[in-house]
């Protein structure tokens, strides 16, 4: 079911969802916060090679190893250096545990369905298959990453062969 569907159900019984907000260069975007396991401060990465170019490397997260993605590389966005304000988010997914660098975490919003719009094909270049939907909340846009449609073909990624 999409988001847009699951709002139009929520909006009878008045429920939101509850998101959240990180930044990437200007614009805001959104993740359930079901989603999220943590929100850390950038570790060192150990890079490997052959990876893919949105793969920073993987990090020992208190025992587990977890691989990051670069959201920016993978919307085919300019990468930009870690700041004081980066952050790398654990994210759950089913079957799949993956970490994702932001420029910075802002806030945990709830948005009300009424807020929720289906997205455009294609928004500021990036292929609006990665987005479940727009939120408008307050006077800002949120987009609305749909985990599934973005990670879920990184799972069956093959190495870049050289």
């Amino acid at each position: 079911m999409s988001l847009q569907q699951k709002a139009a159900d929520w909006e009878g019984a008045g429920a939101s969802l509850q998101s959240i907000l990180f930044k990437m260069g200007n614009e805001t975007y959104g993740l359930p916060i079901e989603a999220i396991k943590e929100i850390i401060k950038p570790l060192p990465l150990t890079r490997f090679p052959k990876s893919p170019p949105y793969v920073e490397g993987i990090i020992d997260l208190r025992g587990s190893i977890l691989p990051i993605i670069n959201l920016r590389r993978l919307f085919g966005l300019d990468p930009i250096p870690l700041t004081d304000d980066s952050r790398f988010i654990d994210i759950h997914l089913e079957g799949m545990q993956v970490g994702i660098v932001v420029d910075a975490v802002s806030e945990v919003v709830r948005i009300r369905a009424g807020e929720i719009e289906p997205a455009p094909a294609i928004i500021a270049g990036i292929d609006g298959k990665y987005l479940s939907g727009i939120a408008r909340v307050d006077s800002r846009l949120i987009l609305l990453l749909d985990l599934e449609a973005t990670f879920s073909p990184l799972q069956n990624a093959k190495p870049a062969q050289t």
